[in-house]
């Protein structure tokens, strides 16, 4: 086995051989320190200059200070010889270009000349106004004078001031002769260790072109062209050649490497691609695929001037599915599902793309003819064969399910220019067909973009409105249609918008059920209720009569907690069990019968009342009659209010009438507003009633003196 050499070995030689150098080189450079002087005279001068110059204030301050006491009595006797004497005395000094006293008012009052030639004048240079405005002496200069200025006083009152001028020029000339000293002194030194430091230069210019090429050649060539096969690799060309190495080092071994390491990208980028791309569950393409698809059509499409249509579709009520039968049979139904779709748009042709969206929602892209005609007819016609073709029962688990599809169509270029404002209307346009009762297909209009803003508004503003004081209760009387007496009442929620007014409650209802809220506000009605319900029993001597309907939505149902909550509830308030009747509707038992018959057991076990609202109006009414523990049943008024002018309807009241007395349940008709209806419904055996006839929704107040 040969002796490698590797690539660590070549560093240490390197970087020994460096050092060896760099060692000789510093100390070459510590033998002639001697050309940094330079530095340390430029820095020499300045200190110089500044130290001159300080000294020079400094000396001039004192003796300018000095000069002003003296002037004090002359000044303020106004003895312009006395003023002469001293100043002549400081004018005798060498580099005194000029001395001044001056009045407050900055007038000349003697300049030291026996003359005094400038007497009266006032002082214009450059440093008249700060010297004049000073209250302390002032030292101030430029590049050929030195003026220092001080302010004479006796007591508090100013007599005026002096300024003495000490010119530069001497001081000048001086460390200008330094200066040259200096410079004279630093080039003969530099001269002396020019030819040192040449030669150390360029022994260090061969070195670093020496280390340069061996890095070159050792490092820097194959480093860079693994940086290219990188770039490549990148860039998406996982078919890229990377050469091999024969080098018995490091660097051989990391071609080595990168060159495998290609190769398995290259194997598993198919891999990747197709995990990336495609739904695990029914195989179709994901929503990247789907939206990179949809970026290159609208690309496409934006050019060609074609049209495109985009069908966003949900699965109605799948939750419901992972509710009652388990996330496995949910899965089951995804794929069965998915698998009809394929099917249906494969049949349809046209070069529809199909994408699982995420979850229950599914997305097909239309391509329209370069003219565009014809798409919104195609788009029709595909979303009513899917909504056909998928309201078919399918089989889980040997179990029948019925769901339907909701779908919403929005057209390019017609309705939005991009893919993010294309796929948002889609799915306005779904929901606008889930609120239209679903299994239907609706296509997207400006509208609906007002609507969704409205109710998002209305969202955000139900959010705080029982904060706000703007929510209430309405109770409406309950009547028993034989004694004709008051029995009871049903509670009713009331919303005053500050700035809509009276909101109805079908709009805010749906709102809070949709948005979350209700499970909020529903505990919060009912507590209210209950503790308005005791006192109203209290307030009308009957305490142990008068029942309180309360509405129970199905996500209420829903939460594990509902019935702990009522328990809480009839605790906290004091309201008999008995006295509490809660009302849902069909849609709240439908597809988990089992749990919510186990939740209600639980609740009528402690004396609470069930009753079924809106009964009639399902499809599916009379089989929960048999399913869920019910204690009475609350006619629709859509019979009532027909039940006069439609033998149909009044049949069919009869009929829920006399059933459910079978049974041995309470009846009670919703909607009773004239005088006939209440005697129809006296004469079929209706047991109880209420409606705007009867009594209109009242506050607690009006409810209490209509007991009485």
């Amino acid at each position: 086995m040969s002796l490698r050499y590797g690539l660590h070995a070549r560093l240490l030689t390197v970087i020994l051989a460096a050092t060896v150098i760099t060692l000789a080189v510093v100390g070459l450079i510590l033998q002639r320190q001697g050309a940094m002087q330079r530095e340390m005279l430029d820095h020499s001068r300045e200190s110089m200059h500044a130290l001159v110059h300080k000294r020079l204030a400094d000396q001039g301050r004192a003796t300018v200070e000095r000069v002003a006491e003296g002037l004090v009595n002359p000044l303020y006797y106004f003895d312009l010889e006395a003023i002469g004497q001293i100043l002549a005395t400081i004018r005798r000094q060498p580099d005194v270009s000029y001395v001044v006293v001056y009045s407050p008012d900055g007038d000349v009052l003697h300049d030291g000349s026996q003359d005094i030639m400038s007497f009266g004048q006032a002082m214009d240079d450059p440093f008249a106004a700060a010297a004049l405005a000073a209250r302390a002496p002032l030292v101030q200069f430029d590049e050929h004078v030195l003026d220092i200025a001080v302010p004479i006083s006796l007591a508090d009152e100013r007599l005026g001031g002096l300024r003495v001028g000490y010119s530069l020029q001497n001081v000048a000339a001086d460390e200008q002769a330094a200066n040259e000293i200096l410079s004279r002194s630093l080039e003969e030194i530099s001269g002396r260790h020019l030819q040192g430091v040449t030669l150390s230069l360029a022994g260090l210019v061969l070195l670093g072109v020496a280390l340069s090429l061996l890095a070159q050649r050792a490092l820097v060539r194959p480093i860079r062209q693994l940086a290219g096969y990188a770039r490549e690799i990148e860039t998406g060309n996982f078919n890229v050649d990377v050469a091999d190495s024969r080098r018995r080092d490091e660097i051989g071994d990391l071609v080595r490497t990168f060159r495998r390491m290609s190769e398995s990208i290259r194997r598993h980028d198919r891999d990747v691609r197709r995990m990336a791309y495609t739904d695990a569950l029914t195989g179709l393409s994901n929503r990247l695929a789907f939206r990179e698809v949809l970026d290159q059509r609208l690309i496409e499409s934006g050019g060609a001037a074609r049209g495109l249509a985009l069908l966003f579709a949900d699965i109605d009520d799948f939750k419901r599915v992972n509710d009652t039968l388990g996330h496995d049979a949910g899965d089951e139904v995804l794929v069965q599902f998915s698998e009809r779709i394929r099917d249906t748009v494969e049949r349809f042709g046209g070069g529809a793309t199909l994408s699982r969206f995420g979850g229950d929602e599914f997305v097909i892209l239309l391509e329209g003819d370069e003219r565009g005609q014809h798409l919104r007819e195609t788009a029709s016609l595909l979303a009513g064969v899917l909504v056909e073709e998928l309201s078919r029962p399918i089989v889980v688990r040997e179990r029948p399910v019925h769901l339907g599809i909701s779908v919403g169509i929005t057209l390019f270029p017609d309705d939005a220019g991009g893919a993010t404002a294309l796929m948002k209307n889609g799915d306005i346009a779904m929901y606008q067909a889930k609120v239209a009762g679903k299994n239907c297909y609706r296509f997207y209009s400006r509208a609906m973009d007002q609507a969704v803003e409205r109710r998002v508004q209305l969202e955000q503003d139900l959010r705080g409105a029982w904060d706000r004081g703007e929510l209430t209760l309405a109770y409406q009387p309950v009547f028993d249609m034989r004694a004709n007496r008051l029995v009871g009442a049903e509670v009713l929620l009331r919303w005053q918008h500050p700035k809509h007014g009276m909101v109805a409650p079908s709009v805010f209802i749906e709102v809070a059920e949709q948005g979350g809220l209700i499970e909020t506000l529903g505990p919060q009605v009912l507590r209210i209720a209950c503790r308005d319900a005791v006192r109203w029993r209290a307030e009308c001597g009957q305490p142990d009569a008068l029942f309180l309907a309360v509405n129970v939505s199905p996500r209420q149902l829903r939460g594990g907690d509902f019935a702990a909550q009522v328990e809480e509830i009839l605790a906290g308030t004091g309201h008999p069990p008995s006295l509490l009747h809660l009302e849902l509707t069909e849609t709240a038992v439908i597809g988990d019968e089992l749990r919510v018959s186990g939740l209600l057991g639980r609740l009528r076990a402690r004396g609470v009342k069930v009753w079924l609202d809106d009964f009639g109006t399902g499809f599916s009414g009379l089989s929960h009659l048999r399913r869920v523990p019910i204690d009475g049943v609350k006619i629709d008024r859509s019979f009532i209010a027909e039940a006069l002018r439609n033998p149909d309807d009044l049949a069919l009241t009869t009929a829920i009438i006399a059933m459910a007395h079978s049974l041995g349940m309470t009846v009670v008709a919703e909607g009773v507003e004239t005088e006939g209806q209440a005697d129809l419904l006296r004469e079929r055996g209706c047991d109880y009633a209420q409606g705007y006839w009867l009594g209109h929704p009242m506050p607690l107040e009006d409810l209490i003196a209509l007991c009485r």
